[in-house]
């Protein structure tokens, strides 16, 4: 079965940043997830290049889309650009973490 991007995106929902205690797609931490032949590639970031817990968030990613797919070959890869901000995160955690909504 072929996944679009927003599918793969819902199977991410579930993986949570735990520092932020929200979902990694509904804080915009994910730029890019794409299923070819090969496999299926994520692109994310953190909030920022200093967080700890990078690796986690990717075992995460990983196991999240391998049980969800039952695609063997998911590759998670950590992006610095664009920088992450608050300004990409879900209008709901906005309001939840007190940002406006513009």
């Amino acid at each position: 079965m072929a996944y679009t991007e927003f599918e793969l995106l819902d199977c991410l929902k579930s993986v949570q940043d735990p520092e932020m205690g929200a979902s990694i797609v509904e804080l915009g931490l994910v730029y890019r997830a794409e299923q070819s032949a090969a496999g299926i590639d994520v692109d994310f970031t953190l909030t920022s290049p200093g967080c700890p817990l990078g690796e986690e968030i990717r075992t995460d990613i990983v196991l999240t889309l391998k049980k969800k797919t039952g695609i063997d070959l998911v590759r998670a890869n950590i992006v610095w650009n664009p920088p992450w901000e608050a300004g990409m995160m879900s209008d709901e955690l906005k309001l939840e973490f007190g940002y406006p909504i513009w």
